[in-house]
């Protein structure tokens, strides 16, 4: 009932423990709180929380134009709502390295596990589009080491992405990621990698967790798991499927109630009330109060 019952530091430290596993984790990304509950229902091992997802959510592009407060604010109505440990996209940090400080610091009051900062210059662009450009050296690792020194929950994960990769090429990619692991990453997000072999190459070249990201329409080819866990990959995200699907069937529902009027041809698509109630534990809330639950739903 309500939120879950595993505090944060808890969540981090078992996130820690299953990542010195060196098993594959997969976390799908989570397009609002009930989504992030369904997750972990269906049996993954985290959530992970895009920031491409947080801008399309307020009808905005994935340029910078969200704020830590945004961020922070939702990720916690997701975090919260999971016993799973959330990953967060915090963009550039939002600002200077001291704005990175504050960025970490606030995400860890949000009860979020772990969260990424990349190398792009602002304002940013989506990973997987042309025409993006990265900071110099100095200034990402300046980045990761204000992320490090922030942060007061040393299990609370400082995962460095760079961007690199599509500007400068595949040893660009390793020579930085070493760089931000020395700077105290303590996982590397290599972006819009487009072979297995490159993730396998950025896999030789840290001795830290690494992760891949398989969104959909990008540069990379949609790899599978056992694909990923194979060239030694330790976490999979996909960032923001569940709110392509999501949305891709909200549209053909309109399109089918302007064309029927009705919406009867659909009803073995949406997900049926009792699911929903069953979700959401609405019989538990008989607990506190049996005028809330006190009814069946039938199906």
């Amino acid at each position: 009932m309500l939120y879950s019952t595993v505090p944060a530091h808890s969540k981090r430290r078992a996130f820690r423990e299953r990542l010195a596993t060196g098993e594959l984790l997969r976390f799908p990304g989570a397009f609002n709180p009930l989504s992030a509950r369904l997750i972990e229902r269906k049996g993954f091992e985290g959530v992970y929380i895009s920031g491409a997802v947080l801008s399309a959510d307020l009808g905005l592009p994935d340029i910078g134009l969200t704020t830590l407060t945004e961020v922070a604010g939702r990720g916690q109505q997701i975090a919260r709502m999971t016993d799973l440990p959330a990953l967060i996209d915090a963009d550039t940090g939002f600002g200077e390295p001291m704005n990175v400080a504050r960025t970490i610091q606030t995400l860890e009051d949000a009860g979020i596990a772990g969260a990424h900062i990349e190398d792009q210059v602002n304002p940013k662009r989506c990973g997987h589009l042309d025409g993006k450009a990265v900071v110099d050296e100095g200034t990402a690792l300046k980045r990761i080491r204000a992320a490090v020194d922030a942060r007061r929950d040393d299990n609370f994960l400082i995962m460095a992405r760079t961007d690199i990769r599509a500007v400068e090429g595949m040893d660009a990619a390793t020579d930085r990621a070493k760089a931000l692991v020395d700077a105290g990453a303590d996982a590397i997000f290599a972006e819009a990698m487009r072979t297995l072999e490159e993730f396998a190459a950025m896999r030789a070249a840290v001795d830290v967790p690494i992760l891949a990201n398989m969104t959909e329409f990008g540069k990379s080819d949609l790899f599978s798991v056992d694909q990923l866990r194979d060239v030694g990959v330790n976490i999979v995200i996909w960032p923001v499927s569940l709110l392509r699907i999501a949305m891709g069937a909200a549209s053909r529902a309109l399109d089918t109630l302007t064309d029927e009027g009705h919406l009867t041809s659909k009803l073995g698509e949406m997900q049926h009330r009792a699911d929903l109630y069953d979700l959401i534990d609405y019989e538990d809330y008989n607990h506190f109060d049996t005028s809330v639950f006190n009814f069946q739903i039938e199906r």
